[in-house]
């Protein structure tokens, strides 16, 4: 799987995340497991999509670590 951010909503308790290597790729779920789910289906659409039109597809970024403060 593809790097991917996951941002907590505190207001709905839900998710939502993010993917660097694929611009505009994002989804988002209100359990963890859901936004990982829909994240996935997210990132084969959208590569699916750039191989239909004859695009590239990225390679993944570097791993980036992140913390919360």
């Amino acid at each position: 799987m593809r790097q991917v951010i996951l941002i907590p909503d505190s207001e709905s308790g839900g998710f939502t995340v993010t993917v660097p290597s694929l611009p505009g790729c994002l989804s988002e779920g209100d359990t963890y497991e859901e936004a990982m789910t829909n994240i996935r289906d997210a990132i084969a659409l959208y590569i699916e999509d750039l191989i239909a039109d004859g695009d590239p597809v990225p390679e993944d970024m570097a791993p980036i670590q992140v913390a919360l403060i």
